[in-house]
């Protein structure tokens, strides 16, 4: 393997409208996760280690849990899953101009970020 991956920190749960409020109400009031505050209007909790954001999607008919691996070289990482026939699918949600990082989904159609540390 020509590319390092490796876990991060970030979980990100992409939840329907019709089940957003009670979501957060859920993680909030009833299990007592502490607030991520410092990047509004995005919500998030500490949950251990990791940061879980929830997002509303609108477009979705159900929740989806979204994952984070960094890397030290996205290009080589990149090469790596390819190799590998990872399905790319940068098309799922915009990054910025010139981010070092991008889309797939495992064989489960768990969508993961792959990117390079410093980059948000």
């Amino acid at each position: 393997m020509t590319a390092n991956l490796y876990g991060g920190i970030d979980i990100a749960m992409k939840v329907p409208s019709h089940q957003y409020e009670a979501t957060l109400a859920f993680y909030r009031d009833v299990v007592g996760l502490a607030p991520i505050t410092e990047k509004a209007p995005a919500i998030g909790f500490v949950l251990g280690p990791n940061r879980l954001w929830i997002d509303e999607a609108p477009q979705m008919s159900q929740a989806e849990i979204w994952l984070e691996l960094f890397t030290e070289s996205f290009e080589d990482a990149a090469a790596h899953l390819a190799r590998a026939g990872v399905t790319r699918c940068d098309a799922i949600e915009p990054l910025p101009e010139g981010f070092k990082g991008g889309w797939i989904t495992s064989p489960a159609n768990i969508i993961h970020m792959v990117r390079e540390p410093g980059t948000w």
